[in-house]
């Protein structure tokens, strides 16, 4: 093992939007020893949803799907200047681009990240929530999302095209990207109830701007089945992917027991 400072075992580059808070406040609570994480921001202009849909007179898929394209333009040059600390692995932390279009969607979406980093191990949102998923044998699962309902519908559609039953997605439609962060706790865990049931054998988390760490390991114990933040999804499969098999204890059962 190389006698570095800090990082010696991982190095991980997390390419985020400039709007987003989640994630950070997230990773900072998994304090792995010779792990560090490099975050790396992309210009998001700052827009509330809602008011772009009174002036341009376009609905609010529209305006989201918009947004995601401005996204797409602005995630090389992020990509470019993390690599440049010679982290050992990506890890986006975004999610709807990861999502959008169905499984093939997020394929061409990989390969156009790929074309950016080379050899880079990387770690989307969408392939770690379906290795989490594939972890607990799930077959049926329900998802709550920050997004419109553009959002989750391609959200549906990429779980449904892997093969399984998507009971319900409950999109909370925040009016903007910073509102993600603001959401009401009380209302993540209404959205939660809403979306349970005896034949959900899994609740998903998609919105990486929306940090439920503190709050699905309680409701794990409460609903008696794994609750996937999509965060610790993809802080765990990155992990695991740079060798770390560390298990941490209080942070829900993916990262306690895989």
């Amino acid at each position: 093992m190389d006698n570095y400072q800090i990082a010696r075992r991982a190095q991980i580059g997390v390419i985020i939007p400039s709007t987003n808070t989640g994630v950070e406040y997230d990773l900072q609570k998994l304090n792995l020893d010779g792990v560090t994480w490099h975050p790396s921001r992309f210009w998001i202009e700052l827009r509330n949803w809602a008011d772009e849909v009174e002036s341009t007179g376009d609905d609010t898929d529209t305006v989201f799907e918009r947004f995601l394209d401005i996204m797409r333009g602005e995630i090389p040059i992020s990509l470019r200047n993390v690599i440049s600390a010679k982290v050992s692995h990506i890890m986006l932390g975004m999610s709807a681009e990861t999502f959008w279009g169905g499984v093939e969607g997020s394929v061409q979406f990989e390969a156009g990240i790929r074309e950016h980093i080379g050899d880079l191990g990387l770690t989307t949102g969408a392939q770690a929530t379906r290795d989490a998923l594939e972890c607990f044998g799930a077959k049926s699962l329900s998802v709550i999302t920050p997004y419109p309902p553009v959002g989750d519908a391609n959200v549906r559609q990429y779980f449904e095209e892997l093969g399984y039953t998507v009971k319900q997605v409950k999109g909370l439609n925040r009016p903007s990207a910073t509102a993600i962060a603001e959401t009401d706790i009380q209302d993540v865990i209404s959205a939660v109830h809403e979306v349970d049931g005896d034949d959900v054998d899994v609740i998903v988390q998609a919105g990486t701007n929306l940090s439920t760490v503190d709050l699905f390991p309680t409701l794990e114990h409460v609903l008696e089945k794994p609750l996937i933040p999509i965060n610790v999804a993809t802080a765990w499969h990155a992990l695991r992917a740079c060798g770390v098999a560390d298990k941490v204890i209080g942070k829900g059962r993916l990262l306690e027991e895989f």
